[in-house]
């Protein structure tokens, strides 16, 4: 059952914060169901790098993972739509939602009610983006958007493709949806940043001995090209680098952890802007 007034509960929080768990003890105690908010648990056959861990989920039904195959371009407009059904799905069946994930502009999409369009690919601004050096791109990127997380910076790919919506956006105003969440309960969960990061070094090591190397693998003997996982970024830009020749393992493992640690503050600087813009979470420590 949801508290008084709210139509969906949100867990959110950093990478390795233990929202997981939270939301499916959740859902267990409520009469639940968890909507992920992840941007790449979508895909199928990549598991152990995004952190899946169904597993924990037990005989928690959850949704939103497991949608797509890996190699497509899945984005926001598509996520904000398979949302809308599953959240209608549980809510016609009495079930509670409760929304769980890291990926700030994934949750907006879904409980900020914007409408967002479905934005064509533009193959003449692309054709004028490519040849520019990436300081370049991402000071364009800036003048037309604050970013607020710069995991759009990751690879040349998405930050020409965040340009490309930034444009479209521009010449085409976001009006609000009505099929939405209309009052959302958000919690958060957060570690303190020595203890996070303590828990990402632990968990990448525990990824690697569960086979991590070997699924990124699979992923290219399965006909993925290399820039195709790249473009997902952290753990299957860094093992396909180590895969194809460009990092040695150790590079790679050091390398890794450190971008990792890195999107943990940004996604905590996300929440904190979440909250700048009138989000209210109620931040919980487990």
């Amino acid at each position: 059952m949801l508290p008084d007034g709210y139509d969906l509960i949100c867990i959110l929080g950093p990478t390795a914060s233990g929202k997981t768990r939270y939301a499916v003890a959740m859902a267990r105690e409520l009469g639940g169901e968890i909507l992920s908010g992840d941007s790449r648990q979508v895909y199928r056959g990549m598991d152990i790098g995004t952190g899946k861990d169904l597993a924990e989920y037990g005989d928690v039904p959850y949704h939103l993972i497991d949608i797509v195959e890996a190699g497509e371009k899945y984005n926001i407009y598509q996520y904000q739509h398979d949302f809308e059904r599953a959240y209608c799905d549980i809510v016609s069946r009495g079930r509670t939602p409760i929304l769980c994930g890291g990926s700030g502009l994934y949750i907006e999409a879904a409980t900020c009610g914007y409408h967002l369009p479905d934005v064509p690919p533009d193959s003449s601004l692309r054709a004028s983006l490519e040849p520019l050096p990436t300081e370049e791109l991402i000071a364009r990127y800036e003048s037309l958007r604050k970013p607020h997380n710069t995991t759009d910076y990751d690879t040349r790919q998405r930050l020409i493709r965040a340009i490309e919506i930034a444009v479209y956006e521009d010449a085409h105003p976001v009006s609000r949806t009505s099929f939405l969440p209309v009052k959302t309960k958000y919690i958060g969960i957060s570690v303190s940043r020595d203890e996070r990061n303590a828990r990402i070094d632990r968990r990448l090591d525990e990824r690697l001995r569960e086979g991590m190397v070997e699924e990124v693998q699979g992923l290219l003997d399965r006909g993925l090209a290399p820039e195709e996982l790249i473009y997902y970024g952290l753990e299957y830009k860094y093992v396909t680098l180590y895969l194809t020749g460009d990092l040695a393992y150790d590079e790679m493992v050091s390398r890794l952890r450190i971008a990792i640690h890195q999107f943990a503050k940004r996604q905590m600087t996300w929440f904190r802007g979440m909250e700048r813009r009138g989000i209210e979470i109620e931040w919980r420590t487990i």
